[in-house]
Parts: structure tokens; C-alpha cells; sequence
């Protein structure tokens, strides 16, 4: 057996057994050999990647946030994202630290850890209430949750949203509609206004699929109340057709002739001709 050192790097370096049976064959010496080179190589970036964040660690607090700023805008957010934990952990009651905390929001999103950004937000929106950019932790956190409300092969396939339950579709409205309410001149109002329409009608169609799940098994008194919600809640979507066409089966199945001939009316008056509603290209989903 013959022992050989390999240094892999500065301060590191590690002993490699070269084992030869008698009688081994070329082919297996040359598959030990590319085994050692490889852990080699991983050791090689290993050492790399440890020596980089040590010397990040050691930068004042200015130098780090370039760094981590150059990072994030290079389209690094993973890097970027822990720059900016570095100079959180290092200097947490510098200005960079409390510009880190913002900026470290879109690092995370674009990175895919939607709640890393969540509670990010929370916390930047809970303890800079104040803050002139506090719009921007609104902004994203109803960004993330629109993103989440359908995932990508959803979006891929044109997957029925309606039967999708709204969790993430109702907390993105609800951030977006306390950006537009506490900060309606925000640079973001706009993007946020033109989501907020897209996700209340798709909160609308949610609620019809249920009233149509409760139609479907007679249960009447369930439909009628999930329609009358849809209804009474969104009003202008447009769900509202299929609401009010609910509505009148409802009181027809529960015996109220009367109420169920008022619904068709309303639904006369307002929708005359009543065609088939269509959801196609970016009216499915007009956000990239």
C-alpha cells in the first residue's frame, strides 16, 4: 500500500490510500483515481466557497452591503441572500443592516423561499411601521402569496383555479388592498391594483364552485348561501352570472317559487343575452 499527501488547498490537505491487489486491473486503478480526483475537485470548491465567506464576514458594514447589493443585481440571489444574513448577523444596528432587511425580501422571493420572505416582511413591516419604503414589504408579501396561489405547472397547464382552494389568493388580496389603502401614491399601487382585480374574481369563482358543489347534491340551503355570498361580496365579477343562476335553482329546489322567479329576473335585466363566459391566453393568467 502506498500513502500518499494531497494538499487540496490553503491549510487543508488530506492522506489518500493507493490500495493495489495483486492482479487489479488498469480499468480499476483508473476508476479509483477519477473517484480521488473528484473529491478532490469538491474539496477544492468546498475550501473556495468557505474562504469567500470568511473574507465577506471580515468587510465593514458599507463594503458588504455592495457586495451584497452587486450580488443580488447580478441575478445571484442565493449569494445575495446570504450576504445580506451576513451583514444582518454581523452589524444588526448599522443603516445597511436595516436597508439589508429590505432588500433581503426580493432575495428571497427570487430565490424561491416564499417564507423566508413572508415572515420577513411581517417582521420589516412590524418593526418599521414608519419606515418610508414599508410599502415595498406590502408589495412583496402579496407578491409572494399571488405567486403561490398557483404554481408553475398549474399555470403550465391552465389548471381549473376555481376548484383550488383561495388560501393564498386571499392573503395576497388583503396585502395588496393595505398597500392601495395606507400608501394609494406608492409606486407599486398600480401593479397591485391590476392583481387585486384578477384575484377578487378568481375568490368569486371560488365561491361559485362551492355553490355548485352543494346544487349538484341538493343541498340547497348551502348553495343559496354561497351564491348570496359571492354576490353580495364581489360585486361586478364575473361569477355574479353563474351566482344569480344558482340562486334561482336553490329556491326552486327549496320550494320558493317566487324568490326563484326574482333571481331569473335580476339575471335577465342584467345579463340579456347571457353567453358562455371563456378564459383563454393571458385573460387565464395575465401576470408574468
Amino acid at each position: 500500500m502506498r500513502v500518499e499527501l494531497m494538499r487540496l488547498g490553503p491549510g487543508l490537505c488530506r492522506y489518500t490510500a493507493m490500495v493495489q491487489q495483486p492482479g487489479s486491473s488498469p480499468l480499476q486503478r483508473t476508476n479509483h483515481l477519477a473517484r480521488t480526483l473528484l473529491l478532490a475537485c469538491c474539496a477544492l470548491a468546498m475550501t473556495a466557497c468557505g474562504g469567500r465567506d470568511r473574507a465577506a464576514e471580515q468587510l465593514a458594514p458599507e463594503k458588504l452591503y455592495e457586495r451584497a447589493h452587486r450580488t443580488l443585481m447580478s441575478g445571484d440571489h442565493r449569494n445575495a441572500v446570504r450576504y445580506y444574513e451576513a451583514l444582518e448577523a454581523r452589524y444588526p444596528f448599522s443603516d445597511f443592516a436595516r436597508q439589508a432587511r429590505l432588500d433581503i425580501l426580493y432575495a428571497y422571493y427570487k430565490s424561491r423561499q416564499p417564507e423566508s420572505a413572508i415572515d420577513s416582511a411581517d417582521q420589516f413591516i412590524r418593526e418599521n411601521p414608519a419606515h418610508p419604503r414599508v410599502d415595498y414589504a406590502w408589495y412583496i408579501k402579496g407578491l409572494v402569496h399571488f405567486e403561490r396561489s398557483a404554481n408553475f405547472l398549474e399555470r403550465w397547464f391552465r389548471a381549473d383555479l376555481t376548484e383550488r382552494p383561495p388560501q393564498d389568493a386571499r392573503s395576497s388580496f388583503q396585502s395588496f388592498a393595505m398597500l392601495v389603502e395606507r400608501y394609494p401614491d406608492s409606486p407599486y399601487a398600480h401593479d397591485a391594483r391590476a392583481r387585486m382585480i384578477f384575484l377578487r374574481n378568481r375568490l368569486a369563482d371560488y365561491e361559485v364552485h362551492v355553490a355548485g358543489y352543494y346544487l349538484k347534491r341538493k343541498a340547497w340551503v348551502a348553495a343559496l348561501a354561497r351564491a348570496r355570498f359571492c354576490i353580495e361580496n364581489y360585486d361586478g365579477a364575473p361569477a355574479i352570472r353563474p351566482a344569480l343562476e344558482i340562486m334561482a335553482a336553490a329556491y326552486e329546489g327549496l320550494g320558493l317559487g317566487e324568490l326563484a322567479e326574482r333571481s331569473r329576473a335580476v339575471h335577465a335585466l342584467n345579463y340579456p343575452e347571457a353567453p358562455a363566459r371563456t378564459r383563454s391566453g393571458r385573460d387565464w393568467w395575465p401576470f408574468n
